[in-house]
């Protein structure tokens, strides 16, 4: 579905490599479509932070000097004003002189504008795909090229927008659509604006009265989460919080709460010796909640995966009997929908059945996964969704989502009365702050909202069509290459495709053993190779007893068929010599 937005200024969408000088989708093109389209200048002064196509683009931009023709006291905006940007200068400057510290709209607003430049600019280099996605350096050298320390008398505005350059500078840019390291990538325009939005509004989600609307817009946006997991008129509740780690933490809280409601009070020792099952490759938060929680992480039994990365319900219902014979209490069954390392969907019906058998709280990590089959789910008590991966939502917007309306508020409630009075003139049930384990919590809620209608869910739903449909074709593209091969047979079941690149030096060795030595060497220095050239980044890592292979993951709108198959070419190049 076709979308006109951000980059609609430069013409068609920037798919192809940039290969022509005057492409519509090149930066320089962009910068010419918004110079004529953005008000107050804000197009050119683009083109001159970038200075597309013209030279090499400095370390640090020259000192602006204001234009000979300009006259005394005026900003260059090219028309009548009463602007005084030409007469400020930064770096006799200080954070006093700003709001709220001085009385100083126009300096305020003159220095947030040239941080908004620096941001634009930066915006507009990510998607470029002539520029690097990283300008790597060893972290001695990083610490020597610039002074990082803090000091007893305060930086200059000058120097504070010289450290915003730097920061941006050696950031990796994830935006870039030849980033592929992590599963949250992409940058979204309506969530970049949600965001600034957010930090400039900089309230707390802990009661109404603080946070109105963006209590009422978690309200709305988790009923209709739930109405797409399944669960009938999108009953129950929910929380958004800091990532999936802490969603999946949660949850583990809830089901020891709801089987054992006294270990509020009395802690571990009222309770007893308590086990959770999760696969054995789950996300690595599982165990570290048991170990958060005081149940330990000897308590979580991991259960056998298959070849493809799928847990296997016979091994689980076997260590739940083994367990219940040695007088342990299973509590808690975590079932994964999109591992972290092969994209995986456990068998949710079979678990979800067995837990019912057992009367085990089941819960679904769909962290990664969670936006593709969400309506599976409702037989679950609990399922962690992270729009921050395949929704593209910026960092951080985790949400957890619960089957049983008000369990939240009676296992973490504590009645501070400070915040939490209850004689206020409104509906105290919009006062969700007492449901978290948090204080202090963000008002995440708003990204999403706010690229949920922007978007619409078929937006969405377009999104992630396109991120499955590169994966697909990666994988049918190196399936069956020379020096390519598979780490498990079969299509990848979401957007990670795991694969061994073999360089000719090792594809004939005989020596089974010898091969596999090096060929765990193979992407630890192509990787290396990458970040150092900064052409691209993609994962690698071992699991179990196979060696470093590549985990190549797709959640980039951005990314399109050329950069997929960039690279391959790249991983061809840089491993050649291996």
């Amino acid at each position: 579905m076709a979308s006109q937005g951000f980059w609609s200024l430069g013409g068609d969408n920037a798919g192809a490599n940039n290969t022509g000088s005057q492409s519509p989708s090149t930066p320089r093109a962009w910068c010419q479509a918004a110079a004529q389209k953005l008000s107050g200048g804000i197009g050119s002064k683009l083109c001159a932070l970038l200075n597309v196509g013209e030279v090499e683009k400095p370390a640090e931009p020259a000192a602006k000097q204001p234009p000979e023709t300009e006259a005394a006291g005026t900003c260059g905006c090219n028309k009548s004003c009463n602007c005084t940007k030409a007469a400020v200068v930064f770096s006799d400057l200080y954070s006093t002189d700003l709001l709220p510290a001085m009385d100083s709209d126009a300096k305020t607003m003159t220095f947030l504008q040239e941080v908004v430049d620096i941001l634009l600019a930066y915006i507009v280099e990510s998607f470029d795909r002539d520029t690097k996605v990283i300008d790597f350096h060893y972290p001695n050298e990083l610490l020597q090229m610039n002074n990082w320390e803090l000091q007893g008398e305060p930086a200059s505005l000058d120097d504070i927008l010289i450290s915003c350059r730097a920061t941006l500078k050696y950031a990796i840019k994830t935006a870039h659509p030849r980033y592929f390291n992590q599963l949250s990538t992409g940058l979204d325009m309506v969530g970049l604006a949600a965001d600034w939005l957010t930090s400039t509004a900089n309230t707390n989600m802990f009661t109404y009265e603080v946070a109105p609307v963006f209590v009422l817009l978690e309200y709305v946006t988790l009923k209709k989460m739930r109405e797409i997991i399944g669960w009938p008129d999108g009953r129950g509740d929910g929380i958004f919080s800091p990532g999936g780690a802490i969603s999946n933490m949660y949850a583990m809280l809830l089901a020891r709460f709801k089987m054992f409601p006294e270990v509020k009070e009395k802690g571990m020792s009222s309770v007893p010796r308590l086990v959770a099952f999760t696969s054995e490759h789950s996300h690595f938060s599982i165990k570290k909640g048991a170990a958060a929680l005081g149940i330990g992480t000897e308590s979580v039994i991991c259960i056998k995966a298959d070849e493809s990365g799928k847990l296997i319900p016979g091994d689980l219902e076997k260590r739940i009997l083994e367990a219940k014979q040695k007088g342990f209490v299973p509590f808690f069954v975590s079932a994964t929908a999109g591992t972290t390392v092969y994209g995986a969907f456990d068998p949710l019906i079979a678990i979800s059945d067995i837990c019912k058998k057992y009367n085990i709280w089941m819960h679904v990590d769909g962290a990664w996964g969670g936006s593709l089959l969400m309506s599976r789910r409702h037989r679950a008590n609990s399922v962690t969704w992270n729009p921050h991966k395949m929704m593209s939502v910026p960092l951080q917007c985790s949400a957890l989502l619960v089957r049983e309306e008000g369990l939240m508020q009676n296992c973490n409630q504590m009645h501070a009365c400070y915040l939490f009075q209850q004689d206020k003139h409104y509906d105290l049930s919009y006062d969700t702050g007492d449901k978290a384990l948090q204080c202090g919590r963000h008002v995440d809620i708003f990204k999403l909202w706010l690229m949920w209608r922007a978007k619409g869910t078929i937006g969405f739903e377009a999104q992630i069509d396109k991120c499955l449909e590169l994966s697909e074709y990666l994988y049918n593209k190196i399936k069956d290459r020379e020096g390519y091969e598979m780490v498990f047979d079969g299509k990848p079941q979401h957007t990670n495709v795991c694969f061994w690149y073999l360089p000719p030096g090792i594809r004939y060795m005989e020596d089974k053993e010898e091969r596999k030595k090096h060929l765990h060497k193979v992407a630890p220095v192509i990787k290396a190779r990458m970040m150092e050239y900064g052409t691209t980044m993609v994962s690698y890592q071992p699991q179990g007893d196979k060696v470093n292979f590549f985990r190549m993951v797709i959640s980039n709108p951005a990314a399109t068929f050329q950069d997929i198959d960039f690279l391959i070419e790249e991983i061809e190049r840089l491993g050649l010599d291996l």
